[in-house]
């Protein structure tokens, strides 16, 4: 791919360097510099990691993804569930297939289009419930009437039958739109820890849901990176960048509220100085 095909797909796209970066590896100031041709001869291995950003395995190329059936365009070209569900397309599924589904088999449904949801990483689940464990503490220490939930729990996020999604953290304060199955509405604070599998879907298109749906604030936590990126979405603010050193304020909470990643980091850490199984 060129140098050109890349800033023509990143217009098609509406990706922002920023965007390209998280997905490609590449820092930001160095994305800036080569599409905006301040670096007339990027090296080959950066152009390379570029071209990852806009092809949908980081292999394929724009062709083979256009004519792909297995890609959704609508919902950022995310790779469709392998699970055949029944005699519906993709973009036609309601509450009713998603609740028809085996107990065992863990899906969102977004926009009609069912994604199945690998399961969480032991990194995944101890910043998951670390989180909510912070969360919950300042809530009553304060006397709050906010409730925090770990996935899974069913949020209803649109209030209609075509989407179901589960974040991985959440915190919901209007108490009434909970009800016995679900969440029925947007939660004040939706957090989402990446991994390979929802890397797209979580830093696109969930961002797009949240936002339309009234969710307040949204965390992306990036393991691999080891970054949290904060939207204030009530203030429509551009993303803050943290670090897992850092002590993070919430903003629901008007920073009262604080996650410190230092102290997970520390639980944590001793599984990214884990030897691999072959020894390395």
């Amino acid at each position: 791919m060129t140098i050109e095909e890349m800033r023509k797909r990143k217009k098609e796209l509406g990706y922002t360097n920023e965007m390209i970066s998280a997905l490609s590896g590449v820092p930001a100031p160095t994305v800036q510099k080569i599409l905006s041709g301040v670096t007339a001869a990027p090296r080959f291995e950066t152009l390379k990691a570029l071209e990852k950003a806009f092809t949908p395995t980081g292999k394929e190329s724009p062709e083979l993804r256009e004519s792909s059936p297995f890609y959704h365009r609508d919902a950022w070209e995310l790779r469709e569930s392998s699970f055949v569900y029944g005699s519906r397309k993709q973009g036609e599924y309601t509450i009713d297939d998603y609740y028809g589904l085996p107990e065992d088999r863990r899906v969102e449904l977004i926009d009609g289009v069912i994604y199945d949801m690998a399961s969480p990483s032991a990194v995944h689940q101890l910043i998951s419930s670390e989180i909510c464990s912070q969360l919950r503490s300042f809530i009553r220490s304060k006397g709050g009437s906010c409730i925090p939930f770990v996935a899974p729990f069913d949020v209803q996020l649109d209030m209609d039958d075509r989407t179901m999604v589960q974040p991985d953290v959440l915190v919901v304060c209007d108490r009434s739109k909970l009800i016995t199955r679900c969440l029925y509405g947007a939660p004040d604070l939706a957090v989402e820890i990446l991994s390979e599998s929802t890397r797209r879907k979580d830093m696109f298109l969930k961002l797009q849901k949240y936002r339309n749906a009234g969710v307040r604030e949204y965390w992306i936590v990036d393991p691999d990176r080891r970054k949290v990126v904060v939207y204030d979405l009530a203030q429509d603010e551009l993303p803050v960048i943290y670090g897992f050193e850092d002590s993070i304020p919430v903003g629901i909470f008007n920073g009262e509220c604080r996650i410190d990643f230092s102290e997970i980091w520390n639980y944590i850490r001793f599984l990214y100085e884990q030897k691999k199984p072959d020894g390395k």
